[in-house]
């Protein structure tokens, strides 16, 4: 039987998880998580042999919260379970330690499928990111400037063209206004830029701000 504990700020998400994953006899949902703290607690208790992760939950970001559970609990799968389709975001994940690498309108087939895959072992992403996935790994000359922002600032800076102010970024990310305005200004020097808008515009041109994420 395959343990399953489900990290997702949204219940119907949860709610929706677990009627899908009922039908199968070899995995059951033995536990759920609503926000980062909440799930690293719950890896700690251990008993798990698969963490589905929503990407973006409150208080941390996706990718900070797989080191710290890659650091704690080495030996758990990560199966990702996100809404975003673009490439970066799935090349982030992997190179923080998950094992697979999901899309939320996937079909229930394939994410029992993944479920079971990982839970063995093996690894698994959606065939919808694995081509940009694949050429993303394996070429790392020449990097575009916004691969060179860090994850958090990464995330901040989607936040910002998506038209976000500092302090309503700060209270999603449980940080600081003064932290997010350091992060702002970091990735504004590194990305060579002084406005939002040359963010926006930058980011259209690499077709970054498909669906841009709430948090």
């Amino acid at each position: 039987m395959i343990r399953i504990l489900i990290a997702d700020d949204h219940t119907l998400v949860r709610e929706g998880l677990k009627q899908i994953l009922a039908a199968s006899r070899d995995m059951a949902v033995k536990g759920e998580a609503g926000d980062g703290f909440e799930t690293l607690a719950r890896v700690r208790e251990g008993g798990w042999d698969i963490l589905l992760l929503d990407m973006s939950m409150p208080g941390r970001s996706g990718v900070d919260l797989i080191r710290q559970i890659r650091a704690e609990a080495p030996r758990l799968p990560i199966l990702i379970l996100s809404m975003y389709k673009e490439d970066e975001y799935a090349i982030r994940t992997i190179r923080a330690g998950a094992a697979g690498y999901l899309c939320k309108d996937s079909a229930s087939a394939q994410l029992i499928s993944a479920i079971r895959k990982v839970a063995a072992g093996g690894h698994f992403i959606s065939p919808e990111v694995a081509g940009e996935l694949a050429y993303g790994l394996i070429v790392k000359d020449d990097r575009a400037p916004h691969e060179s922002l860090s994850d958090r600032e990464f995330q901040i800076f989607r936040q910002l063209a998506a038209g976000d102010g500092v302090v309503e970024i700060a209270q999603r990310l449980n940080l600081s206004p003064k932290t997010v305005s350091t992060y702002k200004t970091r990735l504004f020097q590194k990305m060579g830029m002084t406005s939002v808008a040359e963010l926006v515009r930058y980011g259209v041109r690499h077709a970054l701000f498909e669906d841009v994420p709430p948090g």
